[in-house]
C-alpha cells in the first residue's frame, strides 16, 4: 500500500542515513490520531515475549513535540516493552509536520490490517478530512475498492452502541451492515439487543429486519374505507417521495397516523447524509 508521494516517506521502516536512538520510555507520548482502540491482549503477551528474547528489532518511528517525542508508527511494541520494564526504546526521529505525522499514523496502523471495522471506517475518515479526499480518490491512493472505503464509512452512521458491540467482537460487520437498513437508531439498538440476547446469525438478523420493514409498510395502508379518489392519490405521492428518499441513501424517518379526521405524516429528515458518511 502507498499513499505518500514519490519522495515522501512511509510511515515505518528505516530510511538510508537515518540514525537509531535509544529514548527513554517516559518521554515518548501517543499519537492523537491513533485509531486503534482496542489491544489483543494474547497477542501483546506473545510481543512481549519477543522482545524480552530477542530485542526490538524493528525501532519505533517518533517526532519531536513539545520537549517530548510523539509516537508515529510503533503503538504495539511500545506498549509490549513497557509490560517488560523497558527504560528506553529504539527510535527513529523524523522532522514532520502535524499533517504529515497523522497521515503516517493512520496509515501504518491501516497497513496492519487488524483494526476493527469501526477503527478501520475511522481512520479513513480522517484521511479524507486531512487531505480533502473524495472516498474515490482515498480508494485509489490506498489501493481498495470504493465499495470497501463506502461500506466501512457507513458504520460511522450507527449509534454509539451498536459500534462498540462491533469494535469488541460482539457482533460481526454483516450484522452491523444489516441494522443500517433501520432508519433509527432507538430500533437499531433494540435489534442489536435481541441479536446479543438470542445469539442471532446474520440471516436471522435480516429476517427479523425484514419483518420490521414489512411491518412499518403494511401499516398506514391497513384503513382505506371512505377515502376519497383525490386523497388516495395524495396520500399516494407522500409515500412514494418518502420510498424514493429512503431508496436514494436519505435515512428519512417517516411516520403515519389514521386519525378520525385527518392522516398525519411525522417525517425526520438527518442534517448529514448517508451519502455524506465521515
Amino acid at each position: 500500500m502507498r499513499f505518500f508521494h514519490a519522495g515522501e516517506r512511509e510511515p515505518d521502516g528505516k530510511e538510508a542515513g537515518e540514525q537509531v536512538r535509544e529514548i527513554a520510555i517516559e518521554l515518548i507520548v501517543p499519537s492523537p490520531y491513533q485509531p486503534r482502540v482496542a489491544f489483543d491482549e494474547q497477542g501483546l503477551e506473545e510481543l512481549s515475549r519477543t522482545i524480552r528474547t530477542h530485542g526490538m528489532i524493528q525501532p519505533l518511528v517518533v517526532r519531536e513535540k513539545d520537549g517530548k517525542y510523539e509516537l508515529i508508527a510503533g503503538e504495539r511494541r511500545l506498549r509490549a516493552a513497557k509490560r517488560i520494564g523497558m527504560i528506553t526504546v529504539p527510535a527513529i526521529v523524523r522532522a514532520m509536520s502535524d499533517s504529515q505525522a497523522a497521515t503516517a499514523a493512520l496509515i501504518e496502523n491501516l497497513q496492519r490490517e487488524s483494526l476493527s471495522p469501526v477503527e478501520e471506517a475511522w481512520a479513513y475518515r480522517q484521511l479524507m478530512e486531512l487531505h480533502g479526499l473524495t472516498q474515490e480518490s482515498l480508494a485509489q491512493r490506498l489501493g481498495r475498492g470504493q465499495s470497501t472505503i463506502a461500506n466501512k464509512l457507513r458504520l460511522l452512521q450507527l449509534p454509539e452502541a451498536v459500534q462498540a458491540a462491533l469494535m469488541d467482537r460482539t457482533i460481526s460487520e454483516r450484522h452491523a451492515r444489516a441494522l443500517l437498513a433501520l432508519s433509527d437508531g432507538e430500533t437499531q439498538v433494540k435489534v442489536l439487543s435481541e441479536i446479543v440476547s438470542n445469539e442471532w446469525s446474520v440471516k436471522q438478523t435480516e429476517a427479523r429486519i425484514k419483518q420490521l420493514l414489512e411491518a412499518r409498510v403494511r401499516k398506514p395502508r391497513s384503513r382505506r374505507t371512505g377515502i376519497s379518489k383525490d386523497v388516495r392519490i395524495a396520500l399516494n405521492t407522500i409515500r412514494q417521495s418518502i420510498d424514493m428518499i429512503q431508496k436514494s441513501g436519505v435515512p428519512v424517518e417517516a411516520k403515519e397516523e389514521d386519525g378520525e379526521e385527518f392522516y398525519e405524516f411525522i417525517i425526520r429528515v438527518p442534517k448529514r447524509s448517508a451519502k455524506q458518511g465521515g
